[in-house]
């Protein structure tokens, strides 16, 4: 189980990241950032040519069912993966 204080620690070291990661690790990040805070996506998804925008929503819903606690501990994980 990782404390709320590590995953704020991870979030704080992924903007201090030495290379910038792939668009895909990106997402990733990203995706499991939001299902830590935020729980399954519960937004419409967008529309129109937005592509950033829909990546990220895509990337945020394929974590639906995902717990809050297992984001948190994926994202740690990645963030250290990283050298963050």
């Amino acid at each position: 189980m990782t404390s709320q204080v590590d995953f704020e620690a991870a979030a704080q070291r992924a903007q201090q990241l030495s290379s910038k990661p792939s668009n895909m690790v990106l997402l990733q990040l990203y995706a499991l950032y939001k299902q830590a805070t935020e729980g399954d996506v519960t937004e419409a998804r967008p529309t129109g040519f937005d592509f950033k925008a829909l990546a990220k929503y895509d990337a945020w819903k394929s974590l639906t069912g995902t717990s809050q606690d297992e984001a948190r501990q994926q994202y740690v994980a990645l963030v250290t993966e990283l050298g963050g």
